[in-house]
């Protein structure tokens, strides 16, 4: 496993050792000492989710906030996504900065999203199944959103936005200067 360093603070590109013969391949997905060894972030998770989208779906930008704010380590199981993270801590040196990265299903690379981040992508692919390892359990009173469009934030999609498909909640998040986060 490698860790790649994003420029924002505390958020992590996980590539993985990938051993590979005839039979086909092999790797780790994770491993919660190496991944704390190479980090020093907390790597214990206690929920997984998975979702299933197609083409030009975008969903985010989400955040759990408070005493359930939750660390993700985020993968693309089949398929193709434009992963991105913002950073919403208002101490932080990175506060307000996002990242984009691709994640597939071919490249298997990972992105760790420290408590304290919104989370989002757009589908690239037909159809993409995606997944999610989170440091905390779900509570609905604790959720957070940022506008997927949200013009301060200025975030590139890599999907038309005549394309987008939304659901009413992202359509309609509150903009980054209204703070719900």
């Amino acid at each position: 496993m490698k860790v790649k360093e994003t420029p924002l603070k505390d958020c992590y590109i996980i590539e993985p050792t990938i051993f590979e013969d005839d039979r086909g391949y092999f790797f780790e997905k994770f491993n919660e000492k190496k991944f704390e060894e190479l980090t020093g972030m907390n790597g214990h998770f206690v929920q997984d989710n998975i979702s299933k989208s197609s083409y030009g779906v975008v969903r985010g930008l989400h955040l759990q906030k408070g005493e359930h704010a939750q660390a993700k380590l985020v993968s693309c199981l089949e398929g193709s996504v434009w992963d991105v993270a913002v950073d919403l801590r208002e101490d932080s040196p990175t506060f307000g900065q996002w990242v984009g990265i691709e994640l597939t299903a071919e490249n298997k690379l990972q992105l760790y999203i420290p408590r304290g981040f919104g989370h989002g992508f757009s589908v690239l692919s037909e159809t993409a199944v995606f997944a999610y390892k989170c440091d905390n359990f779900y509570d609905k009173d604790s959720e957070g959103s940022v506008k997927f469009n949200d013009q301060e934030l200025g975030i590139d999609w890599k999907v038309d936005e005549k394309d987008m498909i939304l659901s009413e909640k992202d359509r309609n998040a509150p903009t980054f200067k209204e703070k719900n986060f």
